[in-house]
C-alpha cells in the first residue's frame, strides 16, 4: 500500500511558476513509476507527466512540454512537478499517482495509487 500526499498548489498569475510536491509512504518508492494528472471542472482527468523509478523514462503531454518538469528524489520518497510559464488553461486539480509497473503509463488505469489532489489556479 502506498499513500500519496500532494502539496504546493495555489493561486498564481499567468506566466508565473509553481512547484508541486508529492510525498509517498513506503520503503519501495523507487520501484514505482510516478505520474501527475490534472482535472479541470467539467473535464476528464488527463495525463500531465510521468517518469519511471530510475527517472530514465520521462513522458509529458504535448501541452506542457518545455514548461513543466517532472522529477523525483527516491531518497526522500518525493516526486515533483515544476510548472513554469503557467497559463489559465493549466487551472485544475493536480493529482499525484503511483504505479507498480516499471514503465510509466499515460492513462489513469496504469496507476494504482492516488493522492487527494491539490488545486492550481492560474489567473489571466
Amino acid at each position: 500500500q502506498v499513500q500519496l500526499v500532494e502539496s504546493g498548489g495555489g493561486l498564481v498569475q499567468a506566466g508565473g511558476s509553481l512547484r508541486l510536491s508529492c510525498a509517498a509512504s513506503g520503503r519501495t518508492f523507487s520501484n514505482y513509476a510516478m505520474g501527475w494528472f490534472r482535472q479541470a471542472p467539467g473535464k476528464e482527468r488527463e495525463f500531465v507527466a510521468g517518469l519511471s523509478g530510475s527517472s530514465v523514462l520521462i513522458y509529458y503531454t504535448d501541452s506542457v512540454k518545455g514548461r513543466f518538469t517532472i522529477s523525483r528524489d527516491n531518497a526522500k520518497n518525493t516526486v515533483y512537478l515544476q510548472m513554469n510559464s503557467l497559463k489559465s488553461e493549466d487551472t485544475a486539480v493536480y493529482y499525484c499517482a503511483a504505479g507498480r509497473s516499471a514503465t510509466p503509463g499515460v492513462k489513469a488505469v496504469s496507476f494504482d495509487y492516488w493522492g487527494q489532489g491539490t488545486q492550481v489556479t492560474v489567473s489571466s
